[in-house]
């Protein structure tokens, strides 16, 4: 199922094997987003409001294999994807990374199950906080909650115990699974840096960083935290002088060396998680470390790049070809394969979309 890929003049080809010749089009690795919620096929996220912590909860259950967002998503050029939970409560599960084929069978399509964690420290899960009056729906509430659940993980590990409920919470604290933290604001965002990054030894990679989130971003630099920026790649409101300021170009000059974009989908079409590095790299930030944002950086942050994210002999054969540049929004999508197989050929399937 691996497709063979040389780039530059072949002056033999393998028997067996096909010569496609493209003239000058563009060859990326398949894009990646790490922050999506499109797996139902639906515009409703999937959360378990009764707990504000929900370690047992898992998207799994949810997917819809070749649901139509997944299709446009994989006729965008996106090939892998993190499914998960919505963001209505602190903990809010474990997500599924999957790929978007446009046929299949759950087995067919998922890369890890469960592929990380999902957790809301900011926003969201405070909406509640006053018609609830609930502690858990407060941001200190969150930081006591999730340390509370933390420690009874770490302690349940420690005395050579299995917890059903706290299972996979073991695995992130074991470096197995990664975590995933939906935070935004300066505030916010140096909360989970200081719990995700500094008093828990995980694999953690901050998600959104997002509004006045760049302010802390030479302490996301300084931990070493991955940050996984977006859906909103600017920041208008904070500035006293109506600028926009370019939110991966201030997480970029501060020093964070794993950064990579998100659409947060459906807040953002599935289909232009492309647009999310055009408009970084549009408010500032180096044009190849957003096309990098996009595939080798993302698959690195959740430790992926052993199979996806750069093409390479060994990996997966999950290749766009692109009739410019990828970021260009002049360009579009030629041909999709994922694993060597053609998923989406816009001469055969254009019409669909």
């Amino acid at each position: 199922n691996h497709l063979s890929l040389g780039v530059g003049p072949l002056i033999d080809v393998p028997a067996g094997y096909e010569l496609l010749e493209r003239g000058t089009t563009w060859c990326t690795p398949g894009l990646i987003d790490l922050h999506s919620h499109i797996q139902t096929g639906s515009f409703m996220d999937v959360n378990d409001m009764v707990l504000s912590c929900n370690p047992e909860f898992r998207t799994s259950p949810s997917i819809v294999p070749a649901n139509r967002e997944i299709q446009r998503a994989c006729a965008g050029g996106v090939t892998t994807l993190f499914g998960i939970p919505g963001s209505g409560t602190n903990l809010s599960g474990f997500g599924v990374l999957y790929k978007t084929r446009c046929s299949g069978t759950y087995e067919q399509i998922v890369l890890a199950d469960p592929g990380g964690m999902k957790v809301a420290q900011s926003y969201n899960p405070e909406r509640r906080a006053l018609s609830v009056g609930d502690l858990g729906y407060t941001r200190a509430g969150m930081a006591w909650n999730l340390n509370r659940l933390n420690h009874m993980a770490i302690a349940a590990t420690k005395r050579g115990e299995d917890s059903l409920a706290l299972h996979n919470l073991q695995r992130v604290h074991t470096k197995e699974l990664p975590v995933l933290i939906h935070t935004a604001g300066s505030d916010a965002c140096h909360t989970t840096i200081e719990m995700w990054g500094e008093d828990y030894d995980v694999r953690a990679v901050l998600s959104h960083g997002c509004f006045d989130g760049w302010k802390v971003a030479e302490y996301a630099a300084r931990v070493g935290i991955p940050c996984n920026l977006g859906p909103r790649t600017f920041d208008w409101f904070s500035s006293m002088e109506g600028q926009y300021i370019g939110t991966p170009q201030r997480y970029q000059d501060a020093g964070v060396q794993l950064i990579s974009v998100n659409t947060d989908a459906s807040v953002m079409p599935q289909e232009e998680l492309f647009l999310q590095g055009t408009m970084g790299a549009r408010y500032g930030a180096d044009s190849y470390l957003m096309l990098k944002a996009v595939t080798c950086n993302t698959a690195k942050s959740f430790g992926l790049e052993d199979r996806i994210g750069i093409l390479a002999p060994g990996k997966d054969a999950d290749i766009v070809l692109w009739t410019g540049n990828p970021l260009d929004p002049r360009a579009h999508v030629e041909t999709v394969w994922i694993e060597g197989k053609v998923e989406y050929d816009r001469a055969r399937d254009g019409q669909r979309f």
